[in-house]
């Protein structure tokens, strides 16, 4: 029988030592930034992988587009094992997919082989370690600062193109696509061993409550059925109008980010000249400000209706995309500056007010809602990616797709609004 100390704890806040909830946080947080390089790979990857294979942009937006689903896909049957079999077990198989699909994509020939080992195992790997990841760690761990943590771990995602994708594009352009796969192998690799050395599944593991409650919190019992409970949450929470409205203006966040300005900023700015580093950097740059942008959000959503925080993100976004195409040239003067900064904080801070609305609305199955509701993101940033690549095959151009995704802005702003008032 397993034993705690719960009642000779330390005191959560004591200044003199941390919680031990934080470095559980940091090091989710290191996970979740290594697995979103691989978000942003296929933009790096789309010119060289046409030149070597001759596919068509299309092809390999395909590819990118199974990545993008089958992550939103696994993601609610991910938020429902971490019930059954704990956080840190999820995060090493989920590492291990990541790694053995990147490794083999090094030794493929045939487009399905970059649809199969990228598409299906990559993207099952990430998906595993993505915002429900996060929304678990917060909510386990955390009692006060959860939205702040929320925020903070969701930018974690940003935070990973910045550090890797200038450095990534820059092996790609002087040494070719396959050393910077590599290298995103080797570090889930590294990063599988740092999650089995720190993450713990519960803080009744170690003999703690978590951050900022004001007694014990013994551990809950492993769900059994995980399968069956993730679709049991699914046919109960689509009968209720707000979980389609949630996932609609979702689904318009990730096909504005993943599926568009992650996978075709980088070939939409080569289209006008702009060099494949540059283009890079400007992406690791939305990262940067996506960070801050999180951070605040979190903030924000432990004080203001997320409704309205939603429907102004949205709002902002629509008016960014619309003027993208005016100030993307060869050269990042000063308006494509100031776009990059902007839509970097808008980026990834529509997260943290839709968790917390999807825990507010659902209860106790918030994490699993959340992991359908981004399903639906994952959903829309695929479709997003395929569309722009065979807008770009037909009509040499990425215009008409901006303003597309202008317009479902707009549409998503007028529906966060339609929520309701949810009930705590």
């Amino acid at each position: 029988m397993q034993t705690t100390t719960h009642e000779t704890s330390p005191d959560p806040r004591s200044p003199v030592r941390p919680h031990r909830a934080w470095l559980v946080a940091l090091v989710a947080g290191l996970v979740i930034t290594g697995a979103a390089a691989f978000a942003t790979m296929p933009g790096l990857l789309t010119d060289p992988l046409q030149t070597e294979y001759h596919w068509s942009r299309a092809g390999i937006g395909l590819a990118a587009s199974v990545n993008m689903v089958v992550y939103g896909l696994v993601a609610p049957f991910a938020a429902a094992w971490m019930d059954r079999f704990g956080l840190r077990r999820v995060a090493l198989v989920a590492l291990l997919l990541v790694a053995v699909g990147a490794a083999l994509t090094t030794l493929m020939s045939q487009a399905w082989q970059f649809t199969l080992y990228w598409g299906l195992l990559v993207g099952a790997g990430a998906g595993s370690l993505s915002m429900t990841f996060a929304a678990t760690v917060a909510q386990r761990w955390f009692v006060e600062r959860r939205g702040l943590v929320v925020g903070a771990l969701t930018g974690a995602s940003a935070f990973g193109q910045m550090v890797f994708l200038p450095a990534l594009a820059w092996v790609v352009d002087h040494h070719s696509w396959r050393p910077a796969v590599v290298t995103l192998a080797l570090t889930a690799v590294v990063l599988a061993v740092l999650a089995a050395s720190v993450l713990r599944d519960h803080p009744a593991d170690v003999g703690l409550r978590p951050y900022g409650a004001a007694g014990p919190v013994a551990r809950p019992a492993p769900e059994r059925g995980a399968v069956a409970r993730t679709l049991r949450v699914l046919s109960t929470s689509v009968r209720d109008r707000r979980f389609w409205l949630l996932a609609a203006t979702f689904a318009v966040c990730g096909a504005t980010t993943n599926g568009l300005l992650w996978t075709h900023f980088v070939p939409a700015a080569q289209d006008q000249g702009m060099a494949v580093t540059v283009a890079a950097a400007l992406v690791s740059a939305v990262g940067v400000f996506s960070l801050v942008g999180t951070v605040a959000s979190g903030w924000l959503s432990d004080r203001i209706d997320p409704r309205w925080l939603l429907s102004a993100y949205y709002s902002g976004r629509a008016v960014l995309l619309a003027v993208l195409p005016l100030v993307l040239g060869p050269e990042a003067g000063p308006a494509m500056v100031a776009f990059v900064v902007l839509f970097g904080l808008l980026d990834v801070a529509t997260v943290p007010p839709t968790i917390l609305l999807a825990r507010r609305m659902f209860g106790a199955d918030g994490a699993v809602v959340f992991g359908w509701v981004n399903a639906v993101h994952q959903v829309g940033a695929g479709a997003m990616a395929v569309t722009g690549g065979l807008v770009r095959d037909v009509g040499g151009g990425y215009g008409p797709v901006w303003l597309l995704a202008a317009t479902l802005c707009v549409l998503a702003a007028s529906a966060s609004l339609r929520l309701g008032r949810s009930n705590r």
